[in-house]
């Protein structure tokens, strides 16, 4: 017979004896007997214990606190069959089971404890598996039960799934693709964040600046949005105002920019009736600098109404003062490096339309007195490659321009070399011929080249047929002609001596003599050829047989 050594079954057994009525002694002795049995069942039982039982087996491994657990604990009676598998069978109030019940305060689950808690201890919970978990997020999260929303949280409703998940706080997205109202039903500062104190004026249009997924960077600014004047936000403050190198100017940004862009600002001076000085005076709008050139104010006969700069042009009626007082290279153009020395005095040369072309009237200048001004200081003198002169300016120039420069040689009455000495003008440079001869036996009045120069001497055989040069026959660069058979000048063979050839000069037939060079010295003459020695018969006459325009001897 199996009877059971459960302390419960024992007990069972004690109150079914005391339910039937026995006798008390009877009672007595049973329990007795059956507390020996059970003490001895006990220490075997606890014997027993210490033996290898492999609980795994049963397909419910014994682990974390279950592994220090009475066996009676869950097998009632010592019943094993269909003992429960799940915490929540064991674990909660209404069960007969020994385990620990879920507190009340436990948030609501699916009783799915394993999800969130291991066999080894309740309060150390691993993760919650928030799938197991029943209600919305603020039945939890509400800063009691488990974390809520911080003090620094954006205001908004209680549904925190629909920014968070539940793998983290951070990393919220709300999704606003599925909103089909405009942003304020919602940011509107109690159901979710709206406007803050600091917020420009503007409508409620949010989505026309800001972006779904946050509220900065700002995309754009839509100004239609935009309540107020521009100063009100463009006030350095709230937003980028004027600039500490902004003209001086009223608050009114639009009236030169447009919501597009600060740069390409226009200001519509078509509507302006008065002059330029009346709101250009440094107090409504900019005025003129410390470094303006002394004017009237009319602003507009220089500058347009675009951009002071570049100036358009300059009117010199509006200029007060000099020309130098501007035109001094710092201010404005002065005169260039290359610029004639001259005085400061700029309208005497040059007018207000351009520095070129530049006249002066020489009209009040008195003839012959060039060089009172034209000295290399007051005004330009004569170059370092000048010809040397001690004559005037306009004995040779024109008051409108140094080229070309002319000089009237009809009214000279002396010699060329009288001026033409390499002081007073131009002389003979180093290389030139020796001669004693004045400048226009060669040269004209015109000019030094082409040199044209006609032999007068009786000794001059006549001008060559080819274009010999000077040298040819002057060797030494000299009016000294140089010859090379001297004792046959001035006849052709003093030069030509070498070029003679006997053969063709036949003097006679019979007996056959040949012409000398010096019977035939003058090659133009006649060289008649006779019939025999005596030279008293011509058998044939030639006069002028060379000329010395011919081309050669022959």
């Amino acid at each position: 017979m199996y009877i059971s050594t459960d302390q419960p079954y024992l007990r069972y057994r004690c109150h079914s004896l005391l339910a039937s009525g026995r006798h008390y002694r009877l009672l007595q002795r049973i329990l007795f007997t059956l507390t020996f049995i059970a003490a001895l069942f006990a220490t075997a039982g606890a014997y027993a214990k210490d033996t290898t039982f492999d609980h795994f087996s049963t397909g419910f491994p014994l682990d974390g606190g279950h592994q220090s657990a009475d066996c009676d604990a869950c097998h009632i009676r010592g019943v094993f069959k269909g003992t429960p598998t799940r915490c929540a069978s064991c674990h909660n109030s209404a069960s007969r089971m020994e385990g620990e019940s879920m507190p009340t305060s436990h948030i609501r689950t699916t009783d799915s404890c394993l999800d969130c808690h291991t066999t080894r201890d309740w309060k150390q919970v691993t993760r919650i598996d928030h799938i197991a978990v029943l209600g919305s997020c603020t039945s939890c999260h509400n800063g009691t039960a488990a974390q809520g929303k911080s003090a620094s949280h954006i205001a908004s409703g209680n549904s925190c799934d629909d920014c968070h998940t539940t793998n983290g706080w951070t990393g919220a997205v709300f999704d606003h693709s599925s909103i089909g109202g405009n942003c304020i039903s919602c940011h509107n500062g109690a159901t979710a964040t709206g406007k803050n104190a600091r917020h420009i004026q503007t409508n409620n249009l949010c989505q026309d600046c800001h972006r779904s997924r946050s509220w900065t960077p700002v995309i754009r600014v839509d100004h239609a949005d935009v309540m107020g004047s521009c100063s009100t936000c463009h006030n350095n403050s709230t937003a980028t105002g004027k600039p500490a190198n902004h003209i001086n100017s009223g608050n009114q940004c639009e009236d030169c920019h447009n919501t597009n862009n600060w740069s390409s600002a226009s200001f519509d001076h078509n509507s302006i009736s008065g002059n330029c000085s009346s709101c250009h005076n440094g107090t409504t709008a900019t005025g003129k600098n410390a470094q303006h050139i002394q004017t009237s104010n009319i602003c507009e006969d220089c500058h347009r109404s675009s951009s002071w700069t570049p100036v358009i042009r300059v009117d010199h009626t509006d200029v007060v003062g000099t020309c130098f007082s501007c035109h001094n290279g710092s201010t404005a153009t002065g005169k260039s490096a290359s610029h004639i020395a001259s005085g400061n005095t700029c309208d005497d040369c040059h007018t207000s339309n351009a520095w070129i072309p530049a006249v002066f009237d020489h009209n009040s200048v008195a003839p012959g007195t060039c060089s009172s001004c034209h000295n290399g200081v007051t005004a330009t003198g004569k170059t370092a490659n000048h010809t040397q002169t001690s004559a005037q300016c306009d004995t040779c120039h024109s008051n409108r321009a140094w080229l070309p420069a002319s000089f009237d040689h009809n009214n000279v009455t002396g010699s060329c070399s009288s001026c033409h000495n390499g002081s007073t003008a131009t002389g003979k440079p180093g290389n030139h011929f020796v001669t004693a001869l004045q400048c226009d036996s060669c040269h004209n009045s015109t000019r030094w080249t082409p040199i044209d120069f006609r032999h007068s001497s009786g000794n001059y055989p006549g001008d060559h047929r080819s274009n010999m040069a000077c040298t040819s026959c002057h060797r030494s660069n000299a009016q000294t002609v140089t010859w090379t058979a001297p004792s046959y000048q001035p006849d052709c063979a003093g030069c030509h001596a070498g070029d003679y050839e006997s053969g063709p000069h036949k003097k006679s037939e019979n007996p056959d003599i040949k012409y000398k060079v010096g019977e035939l010295r003058d090659c133009s003459g006649s060289c008649h050829t006779y019939t025999d020695s005596s030279l008293t018969t011509i058998k044939k006459r030639r006069s002028g047989e060379h000329r010395v325009s011919d081309g050669s001897f022959d």
